[in-house]
């Protein structure tokens, strides 16, 4: 991606938008807005000042929810061009109205420019490829799996993002319920010692501690003070959120990281209520979350639950029974039908077992959802603009016979733009679709004689 950076016949228009598409193969005219940054991307380094000091927090869409970024941020660590953003509608400055201005007061590039409009870049090229990655199935849809509703059950994604070391937790898995529980007591803790502060100014004020006062306002002896109410609700305030916090700290002091997982394959793939296609990548990738689980607590044992295993890549075999046999990982050939919760919010498995031919449960530290990978939501209206036709999974059609062409000469499609597909196979399409559009480039005479790109 470096290299694709610096390169002097590369032009990365970063954050932007395509528009417009008109023309042919060999001339096509596409019309791109270039997103406001309200950050000057030539002249940010990259040096993270303007993040340190941001107030604004909200929900972080790269770690799925899971920790909190900035107003002005980046949107993932090894991003090309290395350079940040304002999310402007959680700006204080510009989305709120308030006076802020506290990133470009720390910048020192002067990088920062709230008056930054979008842009409009017109192109000429002779051909297009389109490698609009995808989305994944939402499992909130399965109620009987329990997204969202309990909280130590999370999707692959989510995993990938506790297990990095980049990621919320640093590489440690950290169970959400343990999360919500440490926001929790700092939210409470944040609240307490901001009544505190208001008390002990009040204390001083009159002289007297806040338990002699608060028992001479309840016999109705303390006198009348315009402060007395405040400091009689700051106490109030107080004592019960120091009752709120003993519990949860107990709770925090036995909480520990994962032990103990539990894959779920195929949620949303191969399931004639949401898609019948097998998402092709989902077995490896949970084998593969499960090794890295083991590498970084040596104590962690998992289950995988599946109709069946599809490890069909070159070593794809031998790196599955490799995760049996190092990894602690067991395959459990069997369709789960529920996850029900348990004590200390433990998710419970409930699944009919193909072995022993008995419905069983087991209890798991935390339960993983490999759910399917679906078309990016951006992709009907992508097709629309660029008078493409969708097959019935609602990926780019192609030819049988030509699987990166579209409907639309000139205009190619690599990796999970045309459907499910795993890392290497993506990118031999995308080097396969880059040399489509070479041909198509230095063959189509237009684009020569118009200077097509």
């Amino acid at each position: 991606m470096l290299d694709a950076g610096r390169h002097p016949k590369v032009n990365l228009l970063a954050y932007s938008q395509v528009e417009e598409v008109s023309g042919e193969v060999g001339a096509f005219q596409l019309k791109v807005r270039k997103k406001a940054r309200y950050v000057n991307e030539d002249l940010c380094t990259g040096c993270g000042a303007c993040v340190e000091k941001c107030p604004s927090k909200v929900e972080d869409e790269y770690n799925i929810g899971l920790g909190e970024r900035t107003a002005i941020y980046k949107y993932f660590p090894q991003g090309i061009p290395s350079t940040h953003c304002i999310d402007a509608e959680n700006c204080r400055q510009l989305g709120q109205g308030k006076k802020c201005g506290i990133c470009a007061k720390v910048c020192q590039a002067g990088a920062v420019d709230y008056e930054q409009q979008d842009q409009f870049v017109d192109l000429e090229v002779g051909a297009i490829v389109l490698a609009t990655g995808y989305d994944v199935f939402d499992p909130s849809v399965i109620p009987e799996y329990g997204y969202g509703r309990i909280g130590n059950v999370v999707t692959a994604m989510e995993l990938e993002r506790l297990l990095s070391a980049s990621g919320p937790t640093h590489g440690h898995l950290d169970r959400p319920s343990e999360l919500a529980l440490r926001v929790e007591i700092a939210v409470l803790e944040k609240e307490l010692q901001k009544a505190t502060r208001q008390i002990e100014k009040l204390e001083e004020k009159h002289g007297k501690k806040t338990a002699k006062f608060v028992k001479e306002f309840k016999a109705g002896k303390a006198g009348e003070d315009g402060d007395f109410e405040r400091w009689a609700s700051l106490a109030e305030k107080a004592a019960v959120a120091e009752e709120k916090l003993a519990p949860l700290k107990k709770r925090e002091a036995t909480a520990h990281t994962a032990k103990k997982l539990a894959f779920i394959q195929c949620v949303g793939s191969r399931d004639f209520r949401f898609n019948r296609f097998c998402s092709s990548y989902c077995c490896m990738h949970s084998v593969k979350e499960a090794m890295i689980a083991y590498e970084h607590d040596n104590e962690t044992t998992s289950s995988i639950f599946c109709m069946d295993l599809r490890a069909v890549g070159r070593g794809f075999e031998e790196y599955k029974l490799r995760g049996g046999k190092s990894s602690n990982v067991q395959y459990i050939r069997g369709r789960v039908a529920e996850i029900t919760k348990g004590e200390a919010h433990n998710p419970i498995v409930w699944y009919e077992s193909t072995t022993t031919r008995k419905v069983e449960h087991e209890t798991f530290d935390m339960v993983v959802l490999a759910t399917a990978c679906v078309p990016s939501a951006g992709t009907p209206k992508l097709a629309e603009l660029m008078g493409l036709d969708l097959d019935e999974n609602g990926f780019f059609k192609t030819d049988p016979l030509a699987p990166l062409d579209t409907t639309r000469a000139g205009i190619f499609v690599c990796g999970c733009a045309q459907g499910p597909m795993d890392i290497p196979e993506s990118v031999a399409q995308a080097s396969s679709a880059a040399a489509r559009a070479a041909e198509v480039v230095f063959t189509a005479p237009k684009a020569a004689a118009g200077g097509g790109k």
